[in-house]
């Protein structure tokens, strides 16, 4: 199958850089979005950081003109074209709602499509309730999406080799490096980082050091590029809390258990960069 037509659903943080790898590459991407304002703020944040790379020397004002023409925005989701050959679900953790985007997609798109998810820890078996589970799969970038190499492409159960293949394939023409992963919860990437992350917020719950110590131990100690805490902020304390959940009522371990600091803080909506305010303060 040769995938030309690409569209994806959410236009934000890894909505658009999706969409701008997508468009990079030279594919016909349709951005979905729910409404004008959201189209046009995930336009211009992707305006924003091909200019950054035009800056930077990645890319030349000719290749981010060319980009930014691969890119037709969608208001709604029946307006997506129905001859696409791809479909990337690039909304917010919540399982209910990526059904019910599924489920509406496929009675407007053709038989052929691909269904994928980018979803960061719910199952890809669960959400593969259309008539194509065949066809569909997970396919997991890692934030910034223009920048990280990763994506873990997830099978479902019924996923076909052909799909997984299809997949693969597209993800190395986008010059990133796939991982086939089994779907449990959290795959790979947040069943290790994800309780990492909680075991962190618990030290500074408990008072063993500051927000800054932790971080400048695992920065230091461990030789991580970013602290685990300023990590966090950067991910969204409401992503992080959703990943442990799903980590923690799907595997039924208590070491998954997320913190009570984690869940008080995003109930006073204090959820890192998007909100000014997590466990360091943005300005």
């Amino acid at each position: 199958m040769n995938i030309k037509k690409v569209a994806v659903v959410g236009g934000g943080t890894m909505g658009n850089g999706i969409v701008t790898v997508f468009a990079l590459k030279g594919f016909s991407v349709f951005l979905v979005e729910l409404s004008e304002t959201l189209v046009q703020k995930a336009l211009t944040s992707i305006e924003n950081n091909l200019t950054r790379m035009v800056k930077k020397g990645s890319i030349t004002d000719f290749e981010k003109s060319d980009t930014l023409k691969n890119i037709t925005p969608i208001i709604e989701l029946k307006n997506t074209p129905p001859d696409c050959d791809l479909v990337i679900e690039a909304v917010y953790e919540n399982k209910e709602v990526k059904l019910s985007i599924f489920n509406e997609l496929n009675n407007i798109v053709n038989s052929n499509c691909i269904f994928a998810s980018n979803t960061s820890s719910i199952s890809i078996t669960e959400l593969a309730v259309t008539t194509r589970p065949d066809k569909f799969i997970g396919m997991h970038f890692m934030n910034p999406v223009p920048i990280m190499k990763l994506v873990e492409i997830i099978r479902g159960y019924s996923t076909s080799d052909e799909t997984f293949l299809v997949i693969k394939e597209l993800a190395q023409n986008l010059d990133k490096v796939p991982v086939e992963v089994n779907d449990y919860p959290g795959f790979i990437a947040n069943r290790i980082l994800m309780p990492m992350i909680n075991e962190a917020i618990f030290s500074l719950m408990e008072g063993v050091a500051s927000a800054e110590d932790i971080d400048t131990v695992m920065k230091l100690g461990m030789n991580h590029p970013m602290g685990p805490l300023t990590l966090a902020d950067f991910i969204g304390l409401d992503v992080c809390l959703a990943i442990m959940e799903v980590l923690y009522n799907g595997l039924g371990d208590s070491k998954y258990r997320p913190c009570p600091l984690l869940k008080k803080m995003v109930a006073a909506n204090k959820l890192g960069r998007k909100s000014g305010e997590g466990f360091f303060i943005y300005n």
